[in-house]
């Protein structure tokens, strides 16, 4: 089961020894406020807030960005946010997982992608796009096709429609779309891409054991689960600029698709070998701890930063409201912090977060409010879908 082991460090087109791994500037008891270098590519982060990846169903029908979402995110970027990260960008057509969903498959997209990043850049933040494909959650009646996997999966527990197992050669033309619409985002002024391997899509779906069942190279122990990832950070690194960020967002656990704390520790490891410029861990809520070793105090970001030392800079994401809260997740390992919803409600979050103190109003949020910060009659309306969040 599973292909011949080889390494998977310093993976790119030329001579591995070309690239030197980024020496750790893990933030320890480090400031929020504190600015971020990122050694490889030379990138400083005026600070270290996040902007993370947030669906907000703004884009056009054909994926090209709309007036509505780039004004929500260079809202962000004058808010004083050291990263902006768009939302997920599906790199194929049939890999969207959602209506409004933006798109990064075609050179029609550029355009849009060029005046976000020319706008972030000019609002000093660093511009990053989160690319990704739905997987068997790219549901049919968006995008015309059978959902598809790492193996045959069910799409739901009420139905018994499942998903259709990939091929190899499926397998790598969906490698070589990462790597293009990572080269589009090059060309468009990007300075780098973060490939979604979180939240249940489909490179979280190889690296899972329950919906990666595969008995060849791409399926077995956690290294051949995790090929499809490193053969894109590889086809990534091969269409890109040498001073492009690349990042990997994961779950450290995700029952659903069969992700272990273990497996996901592994694979950090192997991603920090292959000499990625940061790692990004959705943890839902920092404060939390493993499920699977309950009986263990430490957070999730305190197991990653136990296991990889100071080998590659981590950005945590999960329930951070606060200025305490960010200070709490970097004292716990964190290289830098990534909000989401609390970014929604206030656009210069990351101004305030100097301030001892800064604990901005929590939801709900009046319609009016969310307007006022840049948020769509569209985008509140899918708000609406989170529980208590808009008034």
């Amino acid at each position: 089961m599973g292909g011949a082991r080889t390494s998977w460090g310093r993976i790119r087109q030329t001579s591995v020894t070309e690239i030197q791994r980024p020496p750790s500037i893990r933030g320890g008891m480090t400031a929020p406020d504190v600015p971020f270098q990122f050694r490889r590519t030379g990138h400083v982060s005026r600070n270290r807030a996040v902007l993370a990846a947030m669906t907000n169903k703004q884009s056009s029908e054909d994926g090209t960005l709309s007036e509505d979402e780039i004004n929500w995110l260079l809202m962000r970027a004058e808010g004083g946010f050291g990263i902006i990260t768009t939302a997920a960008t599906h790199v194929v057509p049939d890999g969207q997982g959602w209506k409004g969903e933006m798109g990064v498959w075609g050179d029609h997209h550029v355009p849009g992608l060029t005046r976000l990043a020319t706008g972030i850049r000019e609002r000093g933040a660093i511009s990053l796009a989160q690319i990704f494909h739905g997987g068997m959650f790219a549901p049919e009646a968006i995008t015309g096709v059978r959902p598809v996997s790492a193996s045959e999966n069910p799409l739901s527990k009420d139905s018994d429609e499942t998903s259709r197992e990939l091929s190899y050669d499926e397998i790598e033309s969906i490698i070589s779309s990462f790597g293009d619409a990572a080269s589009r985002c090059a060309k468009a002024g990007f300075d780098g891409v973060e490939l979604h391997g979180a939240h249940g899509y489909l490179i979280c779906q190889f690296l899972g054991e329950k919906t990666n069942r595969r008995e060849d190279v791409w399926g077995g122990e956690i290294f051949d689960r995790a090929r499809f990832l490193m053969r894109i950070i590889q086809d990534v690194r091969n269409k890109v600029p040498e001073n492009f960020i690349l990042g990997v967002r994961i779950s450290p656990e995700h029952r659903k698709v069969g992700v272990r704390l273990e497996d996901s520790l592994e694979l950090a490891e192997m991603l920090s070998e292959a000499g990625i410029d940061f790692l990004h861990i959705s943890c839902w809520d920092c404060s939390w701890g493993s499920s699977e070793f309950p009986e263990d105090e430490r957070t999730l970001t305190q197991w990653f930063s136990d296991r990889l030392g100071k080998s590659v800079p981590i950005i945590s994401a999960g329930g951070i409201w606060s200025t305490s809260d960010a200070k709490a997740v970097m004292a716990s390992g964190a290289d830098m912090v990534a909000v989401a919803r609390v970014a929604i409600g206030h656009a210069d979050w990351a101004s305030h977060i100097s301030e001892e103190n800064y604990s901005p109003v929590k939801p709900p949020f009046s319609n009016q409010h969310l307007l006022e910060q840049g948020l769509s009659e569209t985008f509140v309306d899918y708000m609406r879908g989170w529980d208590g969040f808009v008034a």
